[in-house]
């Protein structure tokens, strides 16, 4: 892979090679185990994305923060003891291309499926991560299906963004979407959704857009080829039980996530191709 004047590989203290981009428009850190950005600032504006100050990055294990990729199943599987949230966030992904022009940068990566254990994906598909870097963020996943029968799964892009209080904060484009929480619903969201408690809510129906409203300013949040998503915030009880998570961050943090979940899961027949895509730009 040739990199660009703006792109280098570097390695964290505990042996994680990552991608670093710092251009005249923004920087960025994407990690190759699990394909996952951690580091998104526009120049002049405020990390457009959350890590835990307790994060300690390590071999096999999912960041909590920036956007883990959730693949091919989201949440806890349905087969005991299988990994939360899919196999993608904790393997290590080959970095495949660097395009970089006067306004914008593209980094690609792909999961090498030998990566995958065929106990947990027994079919043959390619999956691809795109990064597009401007002053906004865009996210692209693209499963295609190169078996020759249909394959089914969930996932979400977890997207972990930063907020100076959690109580002052609300989310809008949101409501008319019916909603699941805690197992019950299903519910519709009539009003802007405000945090005073736990908050676990999986959305259908939902629109494509949605505005984060935090006192720093407002996140614009898109999806592409999605009508579901996850809004979460553990609240306190919760916090104290997450793994690189501080008792008091979830003050500071909220997770909206571009996802096909539910109804929404994707059916994707042989030869085809499916993107979910998120965009993301402060207002």
């Amino acid at each position: 892979m040739k990199l660009s004047p703006s792109v280098t590989i570097e390695q964290s203290e505990t042996g994680l090679e990552f991608i670093k981009v710092a251009s005249e428009f923004c920087s960025a850190t994407i990690f190759l185990q699990g394909a996952q950005i951690t580091e998104f600032t526009p120049t002049d504006k405020k990390p457009l994305l959350w890590v835990s100050e307790l994060e300690d990055y390590q071999e096999g294990k999912g960041v909590r923060g920036g956007i883990p990729i959730c693949w091919p199943w989201f949440g806890v599987s349905q087969h005991e003891g299988w990994p939360a949230h899919g196999v993608a966030r904790t393997s290590l992904w080959r970095a495949e291309e660097v395009k970089e022009q006067d306004d914008s940068i593209y980094i690609s990566l792909s999961l090498p499926m030998t990566q995958v254990d065929e106990k947990y994906w027994p079919y043959k598909t390619k999956l691809l991560a795109e990064f597009i870097l401007t002053s906004g963020l865009e996210l692209r996943l693209t499963t295609t299906n190169l078996d020759n029968q249909t394959v089914q799964f969930t996932q979400a892009l977890h997207t972990y963004f930063p907020t100076p209080a959690i109580e002052e904060t609300k989310v809008d484009g949101l409501q008319g979407a019916k909603y699941i929480e805690f197992a019950e619903g299903p519910f519709e969201q009539n009003e802007l959704v405000s945090f005073a408690r736990e908050t676990d809510m999986v959305y259908t129906e939902a629109k494509d857009t949605q505005r984060i409203i935090t006192p720093d300013g407002i996140i614009e949040v898109g999806r592409e080829n999605s009508n579901s998503c996850v809004l979460w915030n553990p609240w306190i009880d919760k916090s104290k039980r997450l793994s690189n998570f501080a008792d008091d961050e979830y003050h500071v943090m909220l997770c909206l996530e571009a996802a096909n979940v539910l109804d929404d899961s994707v059916e994707l027949a042989p030869g085809a191709s499916h993107t979910l895509a998120t965009k993301l730009r402060w207002v």
